[in-house]
Order: C-alpha cells, then structure tokens, then sequence
C-alpha cells in the first residue's frame, strides 16, 4: 500500500479484522517511513455488474454513485452514514448473487426504495420522487398517501 501521506510504499499492518459482516477486511495500517496511521478495506473482487439504463445503454455498476443519491434522499435526516453505507453493500451484495452481471436500473431503484421504506418514510418520498420522475403534485401526493395506508 501506498502512504496516503507522503507516499511510500513501506507499510506494517497493525490490526486486522472483519468487516461488513464478514465480506471484507479492515486493516490498520502504519507507513514505516513517515509513521503515519490508515485503514484499507479489502473485499472479494466479484463479477463486474453493469446497470442497464432506461434507453438501454450500460455503464458499470458504482456504489459511490448510489451511496450518493441516498446521502441526497436521506440530506436531512436522522439516517447515519453506517446505515446508508449498509444499505449500498446489501444491495451490492444481492446482486452480485444474482450471478448474471447485469441488472436494470429498475430493479437497482425498487432495491433502495425498499430499504428506505423501512427506514425512512420522508426519505424514501424523496428517492421516490426522483427515481419514479414524479411530473406533478398529484403524483407526489398517491406515493404519500400509499406509505400512510401502511
């Protein structure tokens, strides 16, 4: 690994541990040339997943983008990072399951909502209210009169 700080490539490991429930590895790290300490993450490279968008193109599946439009959604909220970053690694971890590589924007979206539902009801209004391209208020009110039916 290289020193985030001054760029060495001389490093001892200090702890390892699991995380995200077992399906990657935390290891704290110490740059043996400047003394600096940082944790690296590895995970298990699985199939590369493409998301197939809605005019049929594909682009290469980025947790960092969905982790951003739930950090957009839930802007506001009483939802912590660790709770939004749980969600990204369910979701990623289901579809690599899936084993087929690619999977539709659809499906990428009812995965989130659902997890947000049970979260956060104004949260998952707002991802909603993006995802399923709400034109007017009308159609804003129906999904809020649908979770208070819940």
């Amino acid at each position: 690994m290289k020193c985030p700080k001054c760029g060495s490539i001389d490093d001892k490991v200090v702890d390892t541990r699991p995380s995200d429930e077992g399906r990657s590895i935390r290891r704290r790290r110490e740059c043996l040339s400047c003394g600096y300490r940082y944790s690296t993450i590895e995970r298990v490279e699985g199939i590369q997943l493409k998301v197939v968008k809605k005019d049929g193109t594909r682009e290469e599946f980025s947790a960092d983008k969905l982790l951003g439009g739930l950090s957009s959604a839930c802007s506001k909220r009483p939802v912590s990072n660790e709770q939004l970053v749980k969600i990204v690694t369910d979701i990623e971890s289901h579809l690599q399951e899936q084993r087929n590589g690619e999977i539709s924007t659809k499906e990428v979206g009812e995965l989130v909502m659902e997890k947000l539902k049970t979260l956060d009801k104004v949260a998952y209004v707002r991802f909603a209210s993006v995802y399923r391209d709400f034109t007017d208020v009308s159609s804003f009110t129906k999904e809020v009169e649908e979770i208070n039916k819940e």
